[in-house]
């Protein structure tokens, strides 16, 4: 379950890297005109016990903590952003650069159709231990707008059985 401050700050799970990997979505500068919204891969985890209810149930349910790490993409050698390594050409990882993570909770996030966004940094680590949530318009409304289930872009992470 998540864990907060006193102030109602999230604190940042440990360990996030063990929970069940849901998938890297990419979206590289270099095939958006240099202005990807999120130019790194998206490493996305749920930690487990919400995985194993989503996986019965369908449901997110209350305390599910999605977390993405933002990573790199190495240094480009062609036009396109991509470079040629031992498996061939393509977009390949590099160093991290920062925490998102979204929350269920229908009580704390009403307004936000019950999930709460944070950002722990958009930069190399360390990140920042606790974050507030951030205002609707910021993360929330592109959810709204356009995620595919509870709030949740589903359609990227075909371990759920959305695609």
């Amino acid at each position: 379950m998540p864990k907060w401050t006193d102030s109602g700050e999230l604190i940042l799970p440990e360990g996030y890297r063990e929970w069940v990997y849901l998938g890297s979505p990419l979206t590289p500068n270099a095939l958006n005109g240099g202005e990807a919204g999120f130019p790194e891969y998206h490493n996305v985890y749920v930690h487990p016990s919400a995985y194993a209810i989503y996986k019965e149930t369908k449901v997110f349910p209350e305390g599910t903590i999605l977390l993405k790490e933002l990573q790199l993409t190495q240094e480009a050698q062609e036009e396109d952003g991509s470079r040629s390594e031992v498996s061939g050409r393509g977009y390949f990882p590099g160093a991290f650069n920062g925490i998102d993570i979204s929350v269920k909770d229908s009580t704390r996030f009403s307004e936000s159709e019950n999930w709460g966004y944070f950002n722990f940094g958009h930069h190399a680590p360390p990140y920042a231990a606790t974050a507030a949530a951030a205002p609707v318009e910021a993360c929330a409304q592109c959810h709204i707008d356009s995620a595919d289930e509870d709030m949740v872009f589903t359609r990227f992470y075909t371990i759920l059985g959305s695609n």
